[in-house]
């Protein structure tokens, strides 16, 4: 599965990309978000991680940027299912891009992906002290179910309050949700 956005590009993960995995996804500050992920994060996670198989139904993807030279690692975006089976909606964005809308487009990609691999009742959760967070969720249809939930997270060392969101009206979505993955190729398409 690759997708490409006006700014990223995402696709699986490579073996080749495991030093930049680690040096980005590595940083405590983006790993105290996180639930699924170690205290610390390094190489042989990294490796680990990108050695795991990839389900055709449920993207895993690392967004590059795709603008401005060479294309540099700026997080990652994911469906996967939860402890109770639900799907679950999660990214990671690398400090140095933190505030540049870069979760908002590969969360609407990934989710677009997921939805048109009909994959449906996705969640999503942050932690309540990231609100950013929540703002992504929003901006890309989800909306707060109202529910807290405690999350154990690694690099936190303790359970912290979750916030819960799922997918908003689905009339807010395309009809075709795996054309706006290719939105700036439909004029070449169609000549």
């Amino acid at each position: 599965m690759f997708a490409r956005t006006p700014r990223l590009l995402l696709r699986p993960g490579w073996m080749e990309d495991a030093s930049a995995l680690a040096e980005a996804f590595g940083d405590p500050a983006v790993l105290r978000n996180l639930t699924r992920a170690p205290a610390s994060y390094g190489i042989d996670d990294a490796r680990h991680f990108l050695s795991l198989p990839q389900d055709n139904c449920l993207p895993s993807l690392l967004a590059f940027s795709r603008t401005r030279g060479a294309p540099r690692l700026v997080g990652g975006c994911g469906v996967q299912l939860g402890e109770d089976g639900t799907p679950e909606l999660g990214y990671w964005i690398a400090r140095p891009y933190w505030g540049l809308g870069f979760a908002t487009e590969a969360a609407r990609a990934v989710f677009s992906m997921a939805r048109a691999a009909g994959v449906s009742g996705i969640q999503a959760v942050h932690f309540a002290d990231n609100p950013a967070s929540g703002n992504v969720l929003r901006k890309i249809g989800f909306r707060h179910t109202g529910r807290v939930e405690q999350r154990y997270s690694p690099a936190r060392g303790t359970i912290a309050d979750c916030l819960i969101f799922e997918e908003g009206v689905a009339g807010r979505m395309t009809i075709d949700p795996a054309m706006d993955l290719y939105e700036d190729a439909l004029p070449a398409l169609a000549a």
